[in-house]
């Protein structure tokens, strides 16, 4: 019988040793939808006034650099808050822990890390469904035709407009066609010259503009779209570098709030987070309730 009491007694020691670094993931989950309903909001809300980091819009391209990055901050910004109060939400609805003499902190930001990956993955599962939902054609918004970049859509039309033009003239062929010219602006060589004849010749013939002027249209077509190319690009760089920033520093906030809220599970003043730390480290065996 004693033995019998001995090995449970042992076996619920070995439990509290090894359950707090078990995940509970009710609060992971509860969390993420925290963290992931807070940043549609902010970001649907910096959609509404405007502070959208890319824009499938022409006029976004005539943009200033400073919304850009406006936008990208804006991004980092909301990623702090949302993840930051999902991670707290995380470690203050966590079941307390049987033992405070090991680093409770850093228990508690593993969940915070948790809730912050499902969230990123949430994202990633929404952000997917709505770009299906968005390519799928509608009788009110389709595309000229499924291989003309919408980039240089706003170029095409200039490109092929004319004052007379015999109604149902389908030029999505021609369109999809010198987009595909176009893009060769942005190399090294631009548009190859005898391109440049064709585009030309395209244009006599479906504008009724003469020589000259189809040549000038051309030409400043051309121009215009290796400046929208290299502003898209631009534009891709900073959306790429500010999501990676952003959930970079979401991590970090969610780890650092789910700490927070373990404290504030655990009745423990933020005031004196620092200057216990320390402590704790260095008397592992000091619990938070004996110090002063």
């Amino acid at each position: 019988m004693m033995e019998t009491l001995v090995t449970a007694e042992d076996t619920t020691l070995r439990e509290q040793r090894v359950a707090p670094w078990g995940l509970q993931w009710t609060p992971i989950v509860a969390g993420a939808l925290a963290a992931s309903a807070l940043s549609l909001i902010l970001i649907s809300f910096a959609t509404a006034l405007g502070l959208g980091v890319a824009s499938a819009a022409p006029t976004w391209r005539d943009t200033s650099f400073a919304l850009w990055l406006l936008s990208g901050l804006y991004l980092i910004f909301q990623a702090l808050i949302s993840f930051g109060c999902g991670g707290y939400f995380a470690g203050r609805v966590r079941a307390p822990y049987t033992s405070l003499n090991e680093d409770v902190a850093t228990r508690d930001g593993m969940h915070g890390v948790a809730s912050w990956a499902l969230a990123v993955l949430i994202g990633a599962i929404l952000t997917a469904l709505v770009a299906w939902a968005a390519s799928k054609p509608s009788s009110t918004l389709q595309p000229p035709s499924a291989t003309e970049p919408s980039v240089l859509s706003f170029e095409l039309d200039h490109l092929f407009r004319a004052p007379r033009r015999p109604p149902n003239v389908d030029l999505s062929a021609e369109r999809a066609e010198a987009a595909r010219v176009l893009m060769t602006s942005s190399s090294h060589n631009g548009v190859a010259p005898e391109d440049r004849t064709y585009l030309v010749q395209q244009v006599t013939a479906l504008t009724g503009l003469t020589g000259p002027d189809a040549e000038k249209r051309v030409d400043a077509t051309i121009a215009n779209a290796r400046s929208a190319i290299a502003r898209a690009r631009a534009a891709s760089i900073i959306l790429a570098f500010s999501a990676a920033a952003a959930l970079l520093f979401g991590a970090v906030a969610a780890w650092a709030g789910a700490a927070a809220g373990g404290r504030h599970r655990d009745g423990r003043p933020l005031s004196a987070w620092m200057m216990h730390s320390n402590r704790w480290s260095s008397h592992p065996a000091e619990t938070p309730s004996s110090m002063p």
